[in-house]
């Protein structure tokens, strides 16, 4: 039986607890920290949990906790994850999983050190139209890859910013691009691997209380010569959120879509509906996923710890996707085409560095120190 803490009461620790709940003969919560005390023990009282409220979350490091889940602002990641593994726990951190490429560093080399799992919440990964994809897309019936979209549209009304740690450079780290896109940015690397090149815009085109950008594009220039194009966005209504992937003999999608076409004697294209067909039947023969989202990759993470594994998503996994980010947020604040891999000598490979050469679009007008509880949206279940 684990110990599980849960490390910061806000919204998305709803997800983790109640995943962590799903499997009460595999693993307990102990413990639940917010420098707000009083959600924590709102947590604990909305969940029924047999658990303590800590204000400080040092508190726990002399305790028997065997894995955390990281729910705090993006700034703290590194900070907490380094520390619990250096007391010897696992942690499972949510996203994005640092700040900055050095922090990513020194959160890997103290799982390295310790010998502890660290793992990066990419729960799309675990929902049943995405794993299907990536069992195509490696089955190779679409041919070579030539051209991948990624859709992350969300939207967030103008006080969104409002609260504390978002819309700055120095504690939400970036915009939409870090905090929203992510998640597909994943996915995208999962199925396709890094690119070698990116050349990016943003902007802030409606939220005026914020230093960050609310919608930027980015593309892609892989090494096989495939293009790709992402946008992140947290100003477009109806959230819309696609993968498309462009095959030279088919194109698929999440949501799932399949279109295959061949050369008419004119050049123009004529149904392939074999192919069409042969995609449609290996779609429908791969199995559901067993747990979706939060759940799927919690689950994941327990059975490593059992196993004494690795998890489907770690922190190479995780530093794979801030260095796309970082990528698109140099190239958009400097008008370069950027090459990868980032080097540690590179400007933007500190968080100093990211605050002082990102663009700034305005100044944080209103700070609030909570929102009222209420429903928030999590992303596409890619279904349709």
């Amino acid at each position: 039986m684990l110990n599980v803490a849960i490390i910061g009461a806000g919204a998305i620790s709803d997800a983790h607890i109640a995943s962590y709940l799903k499997f009460p003969d595999r693993c307990r919560i102990v413990a639940v920290s917010d420098i707000y005390e009083e959600k924590a023990l709102a947590q604990i009282g909305k969940f029924g949990l047999d658990a303590r409220a800590v204000a400080n979350y040092e508190d726990l490091m002399a305790e028997e906790i065997d894995l955390v889940s990281v729910c705090t602002p993006p700034y703290t990641h590194a900070s907490i994850a380094v520390q619990f593994l250096e007391a010897g726990a696992h942690v499972l951190v949510e996203k994005p999983m640092a700040s900055s490429l050095e922090e990513c560093d020194a959160m890997n080399a103290a799982a390295g050190r310790t010998g502890k799992l660290l793992s990066v919440v990419a729960q799309n990964r675990f929902r049943t139209p995405l794993m299907k994809l990536k069992a195509v897309l490696d089955s190779k019936l679409i041919g070579d890859i030539l051209h991948a979209q990624v859709d992350s549209f969300w939207w967030r009304g103008h006080c969104y910013y409002d609260l504390w740690w978002r819309g700055t450079w120095e504690k939400e780290g970036g915009g939409p691009t870090l905090n929203h896109a992510v998640h597909h940015m994943d996915a995208l690397l999962w199925m396709m691997g890094s690119p070698s090149y990116v050349q990016a815009f943003m902007a802030n085109v409606f939220h005026d209380n914020a230093e960050v950008e609310d919608l930027s594009m980015g593309m892609l220039r892989f090494g096989s010569g495939a293009l790709g194009q992402i946008t992140s966005s947290v100003v477009h209504h109806g959230e819309e959120q696609q993968l498309v992937f462009q095959g030279a003999k088919a194109r698929v999608s999440a949501p799932w879509k399949v279109k295959a076409s061949v050369s008419g004697p004119n050049g123009f294209p004529e149904p392939n509906s074999e192919l069409e067909r042969e995609l449609q039947t290996l779609y429908e023969s791969l199995p559901d996923v067993e747990y979706e989202g939060h759940t799927g990759q919690i689950d994941d993470v327990l059975k490593a710890i059992e196993n004494a594994g690795l998890p489907l998503v770690d922190g190479i996994s995780g530093r794979q996707t801030l260095e796309l980010i970082t990528a698109i947020y140099k190239s958009a604040s400097s008008g370069e085409l950027v090459a990868l891999p980032l080097e540690p000598n590179d400007p933007f490979y500190t968080r100093e560095g990211i605050q002082a050469n990102a663009t700034h679009f305005h100044e944080k007008k209103k700070s609030v120190a909570n929102f009222e509880p209420a429903a928030i949206t999590t992303g596409s279940d890619f279904r349709s």
